[in-house]
């Protein structure tokens, strides 16, 4: 029997889908995330646990979806080879979640320098250049399996280190963290990165873009206590939603202003009017923050940082116009303002 002639035509993507990372310290909320997959109307979750801790998540005991837990690292390939095979049709699995890619990778990695040590006598020994880039190619194989192969939604968790200690890495769309050794960021659509924030007395993830592929998720987007669905809706939206707004809480302790004080330098409403007015979005602003004053949130940003980043908007756009020529425009929380003078006085004092 002849085979049958390939259609090329029949390639085109059936179906919308998205393939996420998600970054952060431990505690952020990272597992709970890539279990929201269970809930989005995918198929049945798939959940590979490298770190055996999904027992903690409700449902992971096949109730909502399968928790599989990985005992040794050269088990991964064979767990997802199933899961990609007939047994694993049979079960539904219509997503997949990795949690997480860091416990495999440096696992994976000791390996190779346990036996380059072993193999030279040398207990200092690391791995050549030739060595680590032929063992990553092992380790992109479980990256090509999950997120190109398998062609459904897929969740991969990762560590970073804490704040103030991770290497960072710039590319051409924003910053990209490690371990970029694993090749993590070229097998994904978006790259998240999770943090906790206060908002008032309530402890809230914060999910922010830090790389992506989409229009749909600019980077410097932040979203908040994210579930795969509110992607996947965002995703199918045929132009791009508004960015949520931020935080009605303040992130600092309050500050009171009082006309007898000495004048202070511009405020973030101050900084926002100006990148209205110039049409950024927060999420221009956000990187912007990132890169120069290396401040991960608007909020956080010092008196110092703010003049300075005042100062480089005036000098690549131009100042805004003087207020009361302006048209009223909508600040980042959505409420109505008019274009502030970098120069208006603003009067602090401490609180009591």
């Amino acid at each position: 029997m002849p085979t049958p002639r390939l259609n090329p035509l029949s390639r085109r993507p059936a179906r919308r889908r998205l393939v996420v990372a998600v970054r952060g310290p431990a505690g952020v909320g990272k597992s709970v995330f890539a279990a929201s997959l269970a809930d989005a109307g995918l198929g049945r979750l798939c959940f590979f646990d490298t770190e055996r801790k999904a027992r903690l998540l409700p449902g992971s005991g096949g109730q909502t979806f399968d928790a599989l837990e990985i005992e040794g690292p050269d088990e991964l390939p064979e767990f997802i080879d199933w899961a990609l095979g007939p047994e694993g049709q049979d079960q539904g699995y219509g997503c997949y979640a990795l949690d997480s890619w860091a416990m495999y990778f440096a696992r994976k990695h000791r390996d190779l320098v346990q036996s380059v040590r072993k193999r030279t006598g040398d207990v200092t020994a690391q791995p050549s250049a030739d060595e680590l880039a032929a063992d990553q190619i092992v380790l992109q194989e479980v990256l090509r399996r999950l997120c190109v192969d398998s062609g459904a939604c897929v969740v991969i968790t990762d560590q970073i280190a804490a704040k103030g200690r991770e290497d960072r890495e710039e590319n051409e769309r924003g910053r990209v963290l490690p371990m970029t050794t694993g090749g993590l960021e070229y097998f994904v659509d978006v790259m998240l990165e999770m943090t906790l924030r206060l908002n008032g007395f309530e402890t809230v993830r914060v999910a922010r873009v830090v790389k992506s592929n989409s229009p749909a998720f600019p980077v410097g987007m932040e979203l908040i206590n994210p579930v795969f669905a509110d992607l996947l809706a965002r995703l199918d939206t045929e132009t791009p939603m508004e960015a949520p707004a931020p935080l009605a809480a303040p992130l600092r302790e309050p500050v009171a202003y009082d006309d007898a004080a000495v004048p202070s330098g511009p405020t973030l409403a101050d900084l926002m009017a100006l990148a209205t007015h110039h049409r950024l979005s927060r999420e221009q602003v956000t990187m912007a923050a990132r890169h120069y004053c290396r401040v991960d949130h608007l909020e956080d940003l010092s008196a110092s940082d703010l003049a300075d980043l005042v100062g480089r908007l005036e000098a690549r756009y131009g100042p805004a116009a003087p207020a009361e020529a302006l048209e009223p425009t909508v600040s980042g929380d959505g409420a109505a303002v008019g274009i502030p003078t970098v120069s208006a006085a603003r009067r602090i004092k401490k609180v009591a």
